[in-house]
């Protein structure tokens, strides 16, 4: 057994992450180009209901036409050779970014773009929305005329350019930020001393300001939609909380009901739109990261690329962050409103059941004292019939010639026999209330 293989056998148990985890650092690495090199880009964003593995199943379909082998289906980027071009392909959160390399390019580095040697019918029906899409020329510095006016009245349909030199002048790179009558933009980059992986690294950034500019502006429409939407709720939670402060308990329940319909249709909203505006401020960064990185240094006449976003792209995103602070501000405020009014709503109710109880226990005590008067009378009508009955056998027994005094005997039975239906009425009283306590 080596050395290597003895230390190996004493490590602790590798957590099951480790290896992807430590390959993360090294995911979608740049491309080493040497110019002339043609660079076409497409950012295809996912649809709902585009399956996840839409994507993977396209470059398996492209692989196989080529006889090349497949990329394993968890795979989040992949990278051949084609033959006749050079494919890269990277699976993000929302969106899988195709790039295709052709090398060789001549001074008009866009008339015969990278994406012309892919298969036609394959580009169309790739799965999702392009929401981005760039041709890129990497040329020599020697290649092309470097005077800004040159050549954006050449390459860029005399549009005002967005430049900037790059890595401490070993590179020039030039834009627009257009969409041209192809559907795609255009990116220059002159190579005056770079390294292939520099140039590579250089042009993987410069498209990635590109596509993920466009996705973070993604948020913008619906942040300018939400404006109106949350000044009306604005002034509905106004009128609510000013009927608060001057309405009676009876409109508390309806202006419960339409607090709870506010409160629902805000947190509907901000359940929806919160992805989008955190995705937009993620790649707002990513942005203005892959810019920093380009070390630029500025050309006469020319915005650089850090200007153009700082300018356009910023007053944007202020947009977003203002809209979505707006809405959480608002959804807090609907339910401090909503607690508020619910806690006034249990007081008037706490009230109300006191008026009740207090009600109930009236009743209580009247029909307590109700029932005293009709036991009391009961009684008297009782004792009134047993005496009456009671006569009635003394009358007889005298008629039957036995001396009676019947007059002294029914006067001394009324008190006995009104103490006796007393007892027996208040026993059979208590023996009610038992069982009802009881439950039985």
């Amino acid at each position: 057994m080596t050395g290597a293989q003895q230390g190996a056998a004493t490590l602790p148990p590798q957590h099951g992450l480790r290896s992807e985890l430590n390959d993360e650092v090294h995911a979608r690495p740049p491309e080493a180009l040497v110019p002339p090199v043609r660079i076409s880009q497409l950012a295809m964003l996912q649809k709902e209901s585009t399956p996840r593995d839409a994507a993977w199943e396209a470059l398996c379909d492209l692989a196989r036409r080529h006889g090349i082998p497949e990329p394993l289906r968890e795979a989040r980027h992949f990278s051949a050779d084609f033959g006749a071009f050079r494919l890269k392909w990277e699976r993000h959160t929302e969106f899988s970014r195709y790039t295709a390399i052709v090398p060789g390019a001549g001074a008009d580095g866009f008339a015969s773009p990278a994406l012309a040697a892919l298969p036609a019918d394959w580009v169309a029906s790739l799965p999702g929305e392009m929401i981005a899409a760039t041709h890129a020329a990497l040329l020599p510095m020697s290649a092309v005329d470097a005077d800004p006016a040159e050549i954006a009245a050449r390459l860029f349909d005399g549009n005002q350019l967005i430049g900037a030199r790059l890595f401490a002048e070993r590179g020039l790179a030039l834009t627009d930020f257009r969409i041209h009558a192809d559907g795609f933009g255009r990116t220059l980059i002159l190579d005056r001393a770079m390294t292939p992986w520099q140039a590579g690294r250089i042009v993987q950034q410069l498209l990635e300001v590109d596509s993920y500019r466009i996705l973070a502006l993604l948020a913008l429409p619906i942040a300018r939609a939400l404006v109106p939407v949350l000044a009306a709720n604005e002034r509905d939670l106004a009128e609510i909380t000013a009927a608060m402060v001057q309405g009676d308990s009876a409109d508390e329940p309806e202006l419960l009901a339409k607090l709870t319909r506010l409160a629902a249709e805000t947190e509907n909203r901000e359940a929806r739109d919160r992805y989008r505006f955190d995705a937009a401020a993620a790649y707002h960064t990513l942005v203005r990261t892959r810019i920093e990185d380009l070390r630029e240094d500025r050309i006469e006449g020319l915005q650089t690329f850090r200007e153009f976003t700082e300018r356009r792209l910023a007053p944007a995103m202020s947009t977003c962050r203002a809209v979505a602070i707006r809405q959480e501000q608002l959804a807090a405020r609907i339910a401090r409103a909503t607690r508020l009014l619910s806690t006034q709503v249990d007081l008037t109710r706490q009230q109300q059941n006191q008026a009740l109880l207090g009600s109930v226990d009236r009743s209580a005590r009247m029909q307590l004292r109700l029932q005293q008067t009709v036991e009391g009378l009961s009684v008297a009508a009782i004792t009134y019939y047993l005496v009456g009955m009671l006569a009635y056998v003394l009358r007889g027994v005298g008629v039957a010639g036995v001396p009676v005094p019947y007059e002294v005997m029914v006067a001394a039975s009324v008190p006995i026999i009104a103490l006796m239906v007393y007892l027996g009425t208040r026993r059979l009283r208590r023996a009610a209330t038992h069982e009802a306590e009881s439950g039985t």
